[in-house]
């Protein structure tokens, strides 16, 4: 379904505002290393790791996805996993979108060309795996990948098209796989969510043969920029690929989150859908106390829990367990006023406009498609 001419014109102000108005992200520290050399890259991402001193042989791999208007750089140091994988020892990686590919910088989570396996940026982030790797010895069966908003989507877009190589996933304010197929399709979903049933979203992934996977997903209800309602969607989609109970084993509503779990007979496989109560759009974060990792910055929210923590016990990372226990969380952060998008999506310079046009062409008068042309050439999507 087409998005109405009032949600059209409504993200295009939120993605003008984030363009504009976006404080910076400027990294604390320079803790990652670049790449350059590390196979196929169709994407044309670049590269970032970071091995702790003295990283042991075997050690686990967390792939981390930074969201629009964010460096690599930044989300990793903010969101607290240069610091826990220096105290854990596990590896990390993070590949970086680039402006020729994005200008905003987000990853293209809503086209086919980088979303599928083998193609773009997917096949991109898949190489930077396979070379580190190999580069510092990891397990390969002990591969992780986190993503906050337009990295969250691309999270859900490596777990279903790369099933093989990840133990576990983490989407934070996030979209599920196959929901859109370009910049329409996309505003529509991130503003409403998909909507489909279980079964319709679950056939979007292939799994086969893949193992068990750890599925963690979080959300704050009060994002007016990835609505809520896509959460829902992720946990229909991911409990359905995997064969779960459509009904979670359990639900607990644990200070400002409601935390919904659902198990496979064995142990083996599960999803964990946290709604964080009062949160805005970004990363929830617990900064302030002893043992806490990261810190608040431009949507990497302080929320008196640390998903960065929990997420690092759901995935059974040694260690992590013992760090994420802590009282009951203070009340979340509300969102700000004049929210900005971290997850607006801007496709490459070419065809972006087009498609927006195309999508409204023959259904709205001149004059306003003469608005609207207007405030795409504002947000930057048309010259």
């Amino acid at each position: 379904m087409m998005p109405g001419l009032g949600e059209t014109t409504a993200m295009l102000a939120r993605l003008r505002r984030a363009t504009t108005n976006s404080p910076p992200t400027t990294p604390a520290s320079r803790s990652l290393v670049e790449t350059v050399a590390f196979g196929k890259n169709p994407g044309a991402l670049r590269m970032l790791s970071h091995a702790p001193a003295g990283l042991a042989a075997k050690a686990p791999l967390v792939v981390v996805l930074h969201g629009c208007a964010q460096t690599a750089e930044s989300h990793a140091v903010a969101g607290g996993w240069i610091a826990l994988a220096d105290r854990l020892g596990f590896a990390v990686l993070a590949p970086e979108q680039g402006a020729a590919n994005n200008p905003n910088r987000c990853f293209n989570w809503f086209e086919p060309g980088d979303t599928a396996r083998e193609r773009g940026e997917a096949a991109s982030i898949a190489a930077m795996i396979a070379a580190t790797v190999q580069a510092h010895d990891c397990d390969p069966k002990r591969v992780f990948v986190t993503g906050l908003s337009a990295g969250g989507a691309m999270t859900a877009v490596m777990l279903a098209t790369y099933p093989e190589l990840f133990a576990g996933g983490a989407i934070v304010a996030g979209l599920a796989y196959g929901v859109a197929r370009g910049v329409p399709d996309a505003l529509r979903v991130m503003g409403r969510g998909d909507g489909r049933g279980s079964a319709a979203l679950g056939n979007l992934v292939q799994r086969g043969d893949a193992p068990p996977l750890r599925l963690a997903i979080w959300h704050g209800d009060a994002d007016h920029t990835v609505n809520a309602a896509n959460a829902q969607d992720l946990s229909r989609q991911w409990t359905s690929a995997m064969n779960l109970p459509e009904a979670p084993s359990e639900v607990a509503r644990l200070g400002s989150r409601t935390r919904s779990t659902w198990r496979d007979e064995t142990g083996g496989s599960s999803v964990e859908l946290n709604i964080v109560h009062g949160l805005g759009h970004g990363t929830p974060l617990s900064t302030k106390g002893d043992g806490d990792v990261g810190h608040a910055a431009p949507y990497m929210l302080e929320a008196g829990l640390s998903s960065t923590l929990e997420i690092a016990a759901f995935w059974g990372l040694s260690g992590a367990a013992a760090s994420a226990a802590r009282p009951a969380p203070r009340p979340a952060a509300a969102p700000a006023a004049d929210e900005a998008p971290a997850s607006a999506p801007d496709a490459k310079p070419t065809g972006v406009a087009a498609q927006v046009l195309d999508a409204v062409s023959g259904h709205v008068p001149p004059q306003v498609l003469d608005i609207i042309s207007k405030a795409l050439r504002s947000a930057g999507l048309m010259r």
